[in-house]
């Protein structure tokens, strides 16, 4: 039996992280440690909850004195670190809490299981994972070819990146330094269940049913490689299960798109599902661009295909079906959100 410490597990993708390994590891002991911030969100794991093997703890990846106690006494095997500031928009507003929580905070749950680890009996050392979930944007804005592989060198132009850009070599400096078993994943633009609204894709089909209007950066021009969460929580599994001590696995949608295809295909589905008087797309208005705004994303996930046979399942169109059903049959979900202090309104101008 599998005992897993995941940090952040009521944001987006923690909780769909958790929702597939209970599914199919049942018999594992989950704790989830989750500061529950603005995007942290416990009714995502209200289906859970009442799992035999499952614990939730309200507290901060900073507080040494916690996660050294939920290391002991849970005897975890695995940590999977998801907790992060994650809102680029937000790192450009108050960098601030980006440092302490992507930096400092990752920097505490490395030296926290160091010291468990170091205390292990041999047999339970080689058992032991530290998985750090991590993002492309690390590697800065790709022209018009070309996509980013593990040895791509980082380039982070947003304080949200270069948060993460740095907690990623702090987990190097751990495996090099003092042999403490991580794995990194780095990974394209999530979407799917879960998703707090301030993202593109939970942002544009809300608004659209609210009648508001779909705001587009620019000209709508600046690409991402879209990535189904349910298929990046496999790709986390495979890496847990498999992957290589010490190695980056870069993981990837196959699913290039433009910000203003994105919404398009958003306004099709909704006038498909929610048909209303005028097209969803005469919503659509052009704002001014984000600061620091990388124009291209594209992930090469030849590495974990090959080694670890995964690749995703979904489709953007299938999944982007999925993700929008999903927002239109759980309005309870979202609608808690926004009757909180979240409106929609933008962040990072």
């Amino acid at each position: 039996m599998n005992r897993l410490l995941v940090s952040g597990g009521a944001g987006f993708i923690g909780a769909n992280f958790i929702h597939h390994w209970i599914k199919n590891y049942p018999q594992d002991k989950i704790v989830v440690l989750d500061a529950l911030t603005y995007a942290g969100n416990q009714a995502s794991l209200v289906d859970v909850e009442n799992h035999q093997n499952y614990r939730f703890v309200q507290g901060n990846i900073c507080d040494q004195t916690l996660v050294r106690q939920l290391l002991k006494e849970e005897s975890i095997t695995t940590l999977v670190h998801f907790a992060a500031e994650s809102h680029v928009d937000r790192s450009i507003t108050g960098p601030s809490e980006f440092i302490e929580t992507n930096i400092n905070g990752t920097y505490n749950l490395l030296e926290e299981s160091r010291q468990f680890w170091q205390g292990l009996s041999e047999k339970d050392k080689e058992q032991f994972r530290f998985l750090h979930v991590s993002t492309d944007e690390v590697y800065g804005s790709l022209g018009p070819e070309g996509f980013f592989t593990e040895e791509t060198p980082y380039q982070p132009n947003s304080p949200y990146s270069a948060s993460k850009a740095a907690s990623d070599h702090l987990v190097r400096a751990w495996y090099h330094t003092y042999g403490l078993p991580v794995v990194t994943t780095n990974c394209s633009n999530n979407y799917g269940s879960y998703q707090f609204p301030e993202k593109l894709i939970p942002h544009i089909i809300l608004n659209a049913l609210s009648g508001k209007d779909l705001p587009i950066y620019g000209k709508g021009d600046n690409i991402r490689d879209w990535l189904y969460v349910e298929d990046h929580a496999r790709a986390i599994e495979a890496v847990i299960k498999k992957g290589r001590l010490g190695e980056t696995y870069n993981v990837g949608g196959y699913n290039e798109k433009t910000n203003l295809e994105v919404v398009n295909t958003l306004c099709e589905i909704l006038d498909e599902l929610v048909p209303s008087e005028k097209s969803y797309k005469q919503l659509i208005t052009y704002v001014k661009d984000r600061p620091g705004h990388d124009k291209r994303y594209a992930i090469d996930a030849e590495k974990i295909a090959k080694e670890l046979n995964w690749k995703p399942q979904e489709t953007f169109d299938t999944g982007i079906r999925k993700t929008v059903t999903w927002y239109l049959e759980n309005k309870g979900w979202w609608q808690d959100i926004l009757d909180g202090k979240y409106q929609l309104e933008r962040q990072g101008v």
